[in-house]
């Protein structure tokens, strides 16, 4: 060793009394506290398995693995970060004989690594180290698109996370969605469920508090998932959040009440789904809103001619889900509006109450529906029902958990696009 080992010295200190009282010295010798001295160098207590010569390349497929080259020393600290800020995990034995990482190196990334060692006699010795990853082996990439868009949204917003290939395996999810990292202002609790192989949503357990920050970002690219597999870049994302905005429609009572931040501030007449076409219970989030939307009952399974049919030019809509659920004008049934439901789904209201609503709510805001008849609102697949899920079940949608959803095996979100008036 290269190190001048530090021996531990006893000092007595005395007690000097005064006439103006009592004070205590501490005194020490020159020897100093070894654990207070600047650390030296410790190249020669360590072994490392990455690359030291020039020009060399540590395998991304390979662990990093540090051990002392003396029983009498120890690793106390190992800190291992690339040039992008992105941590590397790992074990240390609780000798602090080894350390080994337990997350995936990225590949073509350049990495410094803090060795904090403690000799016998108790004196601290430091490396640093820095060495660069070569290029993965297979050509296969993970891209991912995060979702929605930047910009401002309401409470109810979920994060999405699209994946151009299946990862099934759980394993290769759990690589994938520590790497998805969403962080909001205020700090809330938050998960993400695996829709299907190739999509995952994120939600707090509550909805996001008001006018909160929410970043979302991938650590992916470069990191292996699993063989012949290594993630992509993705493009990052930031939402800011508006007033609690809620839109709850009690179909039984054909009244919509509309709330901002947990005051009512509108009480609107309305009408819903008529028998056989009741409008989903349940929460759902604010998906698009056009100003016009021509609805035809042909894309809800109404055949031409019948006298089902419609075909219609409508205002102000705010879309609910895929199957076609939209909040809009409906001029031809205001007699029906707060006395009964005559839709096909649809929550229809006056073209100017239809109007200040539209002028009230964006994306992301919540519209809720209780006592109706018709069947609870899916919580994938046909819109964002992920507030349908509660808490506990959602957890269990993590690829970061042990169990897997009880009755809510991961399927294929379908995109359809009727509309029901």
């Amino acid at each position: 060793m290269n190190h001048t080992p530090r021996t531990r010295t006893v000092v007595s200190c005395a007690l000097l009394l005064t006439a103006l009282g009592t004070c205590v010295t501490a005194c020490g010798s020159d020897g100093g506290n070894p654990l207070a001295a600047k650390p030296y160098d410790a190249a020669d207590l360590i072994s490392f398995n990455g690359p030291t010569g020039a020009g060399k390349q540590a395998d991304p497929d390979k662990p990093l693995e540090i051990t002392v080259n003396d029983s009498d020393d120890r690793i106390t600290d190992v800190t291992v970060q690339d040039a992008a800020g992105r941590y590397v995990a790992g074990e240390l034995a609780a000798d602090g004989s080894r350390w080994h990482s337990t997350s995936p190196l990225a590949a073509n990334a350049h990495y410094t690594v803090t060795v904090s060692t403690e000799d016998g006699d108790g004196a601290p010795g430091r490396k640093v180290l820095t060495f660069e990853t070569g290029k993965p082996t297979a050509q296969k990439r993970l891209n991912i698109t995060l979702g929605p868009n930047s910009g401002q949204y309401g409470v109810g917003q979920p994060i999405t996370a699209e994946l151009d290939q299946a990862v099934k395996d759980k394993a290769q999810r759990a690589v994938v969605e520590r790497a998805l990292r969403v962080d909001s202002t205020p700090a809330v609790q938050g998960s993400w469920y695996w829709v299907s192989d190739k999509e995952l949503h994120y939600r707090p357990k509550e909805y996001w508090p008001v006018h909160a920050t929410v970043s979302v970002h991938s650590n992916l690219d470069g990191i292996k998932i699993g063989d012949r597999l290594w993630g992509g870049a993705s493009k990052p994302l930031k939402l800011t959040i508006g007033d609690r905005i809620e839109a709850v429609t009690d179909a039984a009572a054909h009244r919509m009440t509309v709330y901002r931040n947990g005051q009512a501030i509108n009480q609107i007449p309305v009408t819903t789904g008529r028998p056989g076409w009741e409008t989903r219970n349940g929460v759902k989030v604010i998906m698009d809103k056009q100003y016009f939307v021509r609805m035809r009952g042909t894309t809800v399974g109404i055949a031409e001619g019948t006298s089902d049919s419609y075909d219609l030019s409508v205002y102000y809509a705010i879309r609910e889900t895929w199957s076609g659920e939209y909040v809009h004008a409906a001029p031809w049934s205001v007699g029906s509006q707060g006395y009964a439901n005559v839709s096909h789904g649809c929550i229809g209201m006056s073209t100017a109450n239809a109007e200040w609503l539209f002028n009230t709510v964006r994306l992301g805001d919540i519209v809720k529906v209780v006592n109706s008849g018709g069947r609870q609102m899916e919580p994938f697949g046909n819109g964002f029902g992920d507030w349908n899920v509660d808490w506990k079940k959602w957890g269990t949608g993590s690829a970061l958990t042990k169990a897997t959803p009880d009755g809510q095996a991961p399927g294929q979100a379908v995109r359809l696009q009727p509309t029901a008036l």
